[in-house]
């Protein structure tokens, strides 16, 4: 049985590339199919690893600024050649569900999410951009018909499996299809808790608009309590302007550093609408409580008053009226980390294993 594996595409190191790392350990002979591949900013995971990529990679700014062809990508993923393959297994949270299968294989398709900025978050995906005014006029009309793609690419996929009850919900609702939840993987094992004495906050991951880091920046900035942020992205100039001394921006980090973050801050700052959240995870994992939006897979990953408490409204009133009154003394790092471990990696392999041994039936 030949399998392959597709991803939308590998342009980060983010919480969905590590997904397909475990499943590139789990299947390491299968190869990997993705729209771009950008070396330098998928870390170490895939630099020894054959990547078959779609003609984009060809396309000049089709790695540096792939977002610009965002109309090409339908055309792009239907034009990677599996048909030698008898099971593929995507992880999509856009494009990567919609590649060409043979009648007799099986396509089951790891879903993060349905597609974000055509479904859940249209409106405020277009307010939000920072594009040429002319560009983000015609943008609805390319979401309209990129959404009645993305609907009938999903009738392709033999399984879906959500990444939490809420991705589950999304893609009855978006897809009308039933999906079984695996949480993804968080290597539990290479976290551990520090009995230094905390003197920071910490938030981070990769620095988009929906992230909302700007609701974080200026609680802070107005409370003068110290705060890290790590990770990169498109929101970085915006936020660094709107920061105040107090806030240090830590840029990209290797795992060694974020380990030892996340075991020294005195609660990880989570005021998005996550899709699962792998990041708060590792902070659980670290023996250290989550201040979270409470919403998406925050909800099932955080128990509020034991492993960290939760904000209703995504208001920077709501965020510093938290810290304010949030006393780190309450909180077992030993109990926090032993939740994390309802996330361990292994609980993913077994479950994953399992369906593929059932497909090989």
């Amino acid at each position: 049985m030949k399998i392959a594996l597709v991803h939308d595409h590998l342009a980060q190191d983010g919480g969905a590339e590590r997904v397909l790392k475990t499943l590139k350990e789990m299947f390491p002979q299968a190869p990997i199919f993705t729209l771009i591949y950008d070396k330098k900013n998928t870390g170490i995971f895939f630099k020894d690893t054959k990547i078959n990529t779609s003609f984009l990679q060809r396309i000049p700014t089709g790695i540096s600024h792939y977002q610009w062809w965002l109309g090409l990508m339908p055309m792009a993923i239907e034009s990677l050649d599996l048909m030698k393959y008898d099971v593929i297994i995507s992880s999509a949270s856009s494009f990567a569900k919609g590649v060409l299968t043979r009648p007799d294989s099986v396509h089951i398709c790891y879903c993060h999410t349905p597609t974000r900025y055509l479904w859940l978050e249209t409106h405020n995906y277009i307010r939000t951009l920072r594009v040429n005014p002319l560009i983000k006029a015609l943008l609805p009309m390319t979401l309209k018909r990129l959404r009645l793609w993305d609907y009938l690419s999903a009738n392709r996929v033999d399984m879906f499996l959500a990444n939490s009850w809420v991705v589950k919900e999304r893609i009855k609702k978006y897809y009308q299809r039933e999906s079984q939840v695996i949480y993804p993987p968080v290597e539990i094992d290479d976290f551990f808790i520090s009995p230094h004495p905390k003197k920071f906050f910490l938030a981070g991951g990769r620095l988009v608009p929906y992230k909302r880091l700007d609701l974080v920046i200026k609680a802070f900035s107005r409370l003068g309590v110290p705060l890290k942020i790590f990770g990169v992205g498109p929101e970085l100039k915006y936020l660094k302007k709107i920061a105040s001394d107090n806030i240090e921006f830590l840029g990209r980090v290797s795992d060694k550093q974020k380990k030892w973050l996340y075991a020294n801050c005195i609660a990880y700052l989570h005021p998005q609408e996550e899709d699962f959240g792998i990041t708060a995870v590792e902070a659980m994992a670290s023996g250290r409580p989550v201040i979270a939006y409470k919403a998406g897979g925050a909800t099932e990953t955080v128990i509020e008053g034991i492993t960290g408490e939760f904000f209703d409204d995504q208001w920077w009133e709501d965020i510093a009226d938290q810290i304010i009154r949030f006393d780190e003394k309450k909180y077992n790092p030993e109990k926090i980390r032993e939740h994390a471990k309802k996330f361990h990696r292994d609980a993913f392999v077994a479950k994953m294993s399992n369906i593929i041994n059932q497909v090989k039936k």
